[in-house]
């Protein structure tokens, strides 16, 4: 065995354990410790969600962004070839009850979700030209007062998003013309894919994150509308099939005697992993788009995220599973001689013709591309936090990151893969630390949140009003007067008033 295929395998066992017996663990018990601190915040506030996505921004900074964007942003990277395959595989692999199992991770997941979002947007800080910037580095930094730690998770991220997963994407992307191109990885085609994703992509990053969150708020939409459609369409088309499909689901999530017999490889584990992997709540990425958002509370912001979650696993991932099992009720014996990609291809292909194929490799790239987007945007924005705003510096990243888009179109990453993952999973253990730490600030804002919304208010949110909170570089009384709107005018009218009472 050469040294490259004896470091795939060590790294693979490094990322094998690090996510069965360390990770996964400690994602369920955050998710399920902050679904009882919040009381269900992810459920209480359910109606929320959604009304907080026509929110208009509330700094008109040129390059702020409004709660919308920064969702399209986060919801650009969640939303990944991951969710067609790897739903596949998590079926093909553990079963079909897969699937409730990682439906269930995601109600749990998104209470962790909100916090590490709210914990963003208390700690975001303001640039130069308008924009907000945060995450998992800076609340670190400003809140544990710990910048080494936050350094450490910044350098985590970069390698993992811009270096790892960005070059893993754009192998997908390339990957999926090998049913047009048979030979395609040796007959220029990867090549041409390669040079077109870069230049795509170096279109939107050079225009930073106003054209990032502009781009995003354009393709994630599109694409999710057309896979929920066809997805729809054959559910509607097969509604027969539905109870022998959740019969399927609901017998292998309870077969207890196989879940038990081998829970390493069991459907629970492969639901649960799928589930987290799949929406990254508590990994610490996505909260580098909430804190962009321009909004009058920090809760706002984390019940948007929260609804990320449920885009990417409760939507985009049951209507790749709806596709696959009912393939596997209609012709369980071609479906049992599949797994990945091309188990979602045939599954198309049995629910709407060999148009379903065309489509989901369009799907694919446009997958891959909005990953490639919202990748790369996390990753600078923690290179600013580690080295500011140097435009050289900035240039030459920029630079070097489509150059991996380039390369991992042309070439496997087998060994990329298992860093990256492992990159990932530490940056996610230091983040877990950081919001279980943390977390009772997020409760405490979130207190705020709920106390203006019984009395009818639209919340505002001022750090003043939250006894011994850390210090924060946004949200002082003086920055509220640049909204100059209701309802931030009818709160500052309020404080006039509290001060005048107190003078007489």
């Amino acid at each position: 065995m050469d040294f490259n295929a004896t470091l795939i395998a060590v790294t693979g066992e490094v990322d094998g354990f690090l996510y069965t017996y360390i990770l996964l663990l400690l994602l369920v018990a955050v998710g399920v410790y902050f679904t009882v601190r919040t009381k269900a915040v992810q459920l209480r506030y359910l109606k929320d969600m959604f009304s907080q996505l026509t929110e208009k921004k509330h700094v008109q900074g040129a390059r702020s962004i409004s709660s919308f964007q920064a969702l399209m942003v986060s919801t650009a990277s969640r939303v990944g070839t991951g969710n067609i395959a790897g739903v596949a595989t998590a079926i093909a692999t553990g079963g079909p009850g897969a699937v409730f199992w990682m439906g269930l991770m995601a109600v749990i997941g998104a209470a962790s979700a909100f916090v590490e979002s709210t914990l963003a947007q208390i700690w975001k800080v303001r640039g130069k030209e308008g924009e907000f910037r945060g995450g998992p580095a800076y609340y670190i930094q400003q809140a544990l007062g710990k910048r080494w730690l936050g350094i450490l998770f910044a350098v985590l991220l970069i390698l993992c998003f811009a270096f790892g997963f960005n070059g893993l994407q754009a192998f997908n992307a390339a990957s999926s013309l090998e049913y047009y191109i048979p030979d395609y990885a040796t007959n220029g085609a990867a090549v041409a894919c390669g040079i077109v994703l870069a230049v795509m992509t170096a279109f939107v990053i050079f225009g930073g994150a106003k054209r990032i969150s502009v781009i995003t708020s354009i393709i994630v939409p599109i694409m999710a509308l057309a896979y929920i459609a066809i997805a729809l369409w054959t559910t509607v088309t097969n509604i027969a099939e539905l109870p022998a499909v959740f019969s399927l689901v609901f017998a292998s999530a309870f077969d207890f005697p196989s879940i038990f017999g081998g829970f390493a490889g069991s459907v629970v584990m492969l639901g649960i992993k799928r589930g987290l992997y799949s929406n990254e709540a508590g990994m610490g990425s996505a909260p580098n788009a909430a804190a962009t958002a321009s909004v009058s509370h920090p809760c706002k912001q984390g019940l948007v995220q929260s609804l990320s979650v449920y885009i990417d696993t409760l939507l985009i991932c049951t209507c790749s599973a709806m596709m696959v099992l009912v393939f596997y009720v209609q012709d369980p014996k071609a479906a049992a001689g599949l797994n990945g990609m091309p188990l979602v291809q045939m599954a198309v292909n049995n629910a709407v013709g060999e148009v379903g194929i065309h489509f989901i490799t369009f799907a694919i790239f446009a997958f891959a591309f909005s990953s490639l987007i919202g990748n790369y945007f996390y990753a600078e924005n923690n290179l600013r936090f580690i080295k500011g705003d140097s435009k050289a510096v900035l240039l030459v990243f920029r630079l070097v990151c489509l150059g991996v888009i380039f390369y991992g179109a042309v070439n496997s990453f087998d060994l990329a893969w298992n860093l990256a993952d492992i990159f990932m999973g530490l940056m996610a253990i230091v983040n877990l630390v950081a919001i279980v730490l943390l977390g009772k600030w997020a409760l405490k804002v979130l207190d705020d949140y709920t106390a203006q919304r019984k009395a009818g208010k639209d919340p505002v949110f001022v750090a003043a009003s939250i006894e011994g909170l850390p210090p924060t570089e946004c949200w002082h009384l003086e920055h509220l007067e640049e909204y100059g709107k209701p309802p931030v005018q009818e709160y500052l009218d309020e404080q006039i008033d509290v001060e005048y009472a107190g003078l007489q």
